[in-house]
């Protein structure tokens, strides 16, 4: 009994976390100025950092199925 609570709680757990790590990408990611209210570096760093931002969603997805 012990352990099918164990595996619950591992579960409901693992999926509290990711749900965590993708708000907070998310968060850091859209964090900024109005498009308007930019400049042309401004655009290119926002640019970059959504562009980083889906390769860190997509290395967490990697890891998530690695960690199965």
């Amino acid at each position: 009994m012990d352990r099918l609570i164990q595996m619950i709680l591992n579960r409901f757990l693992g999926q509290l976390i990711n749900k965590g790590i993708n708000a907070g990408i998310t968060h850091v990611v859209s964090k900024g100025k109005a498009p308007e209210d930019m400049t042309q570096d401004e655009h290119d760093q926002a640019k970059f950092a959504r562009q980083a931002g889906r390769r860190a969603s997509q290395a967490a997805r990697i890891a998530r199925k690695l960690m199965r």
